[in-house]
């Protein structure tokens, strides 16, 4: 098991340098950089909190903050127990592209919240506004290894990480709404 373990971090590092060394039209830096944050806590939370508001709503807001919710806890347990260094303290000369916002590179929670907020709405509500964030969860993914700041793994496990939370949190409000419809 070790092995593999050294082996997809050789592969990670050597994918990450090659991102690096690419030369990039400044837009496209410009362009991650504002996109990453729409996986960041602010936005994820705004955006449930803004589904709340309305009664029309309200049941997908719940359902999308509790997917964020567990899937964020889930990220911070194992940044807390595999402890893995962001990349730039491994990866010869490479500088990151956006603030770091905490000192522990694996799981991504950008992929995470994202991906856990995408797939709650593509499961339970309007599936066009689903597809959209789904692949905008795709786009953040990518820009956190583009700008430098995870592995591909890192967000590969955050992405499942948020695939659970948003499987979790469609099962707990779709049987609410079902205890709800029988009483």
């Amino acid at each position: 098991m070790r092995m593999i373990v050294e082996q997809v971090g050789t592969w990670d590092r050597a994918w990450l340098a090659g991102i690096a060394a690419r030369r990039a039209p400044p837009w496209l830096d410009r362009g991650f950089r504002a996109l990453t944050h729409a996986g960041g806590a602010r936005a994820t939370i705004l955006f449930s909190a803004l589904l709340l508001i309305h009664p029309a709503t309200r049941p997908l807001g719940i359902a999308t903050a509790l997917a964020n919710l567990a899937s964020h806890l889930a990220v911070q347990a194992l940044k807390r127990t595999v402890v893995r260094a962001r990349p730039h303290h491994s990866v010869d000369s490479l500088d990151v592209l956006v603030h770091i916002p905490d000192a522990f590179s694996f799981p991504s929670g950008h992929a995470a919240a994202s991906i856990s907020i995408a797939l709650t709405v593509l499961l339970t509500g309007p599936e066009l506004l689903g597809a959209a964030l789904l692949a905008l969860g795709v786009i953040i993914g990518a820009s956190r290894v583009y700008l430098r700041v995870h592995y591909v793994t890192d967000v590969l496990a955050g992405q499942l990480l948020g695939a659970g939370g948003a499987l979790l949190a469609v099962v707990v409000v779709r049987g609410w709404e079902v205890r709800k419809l029988g009483s």
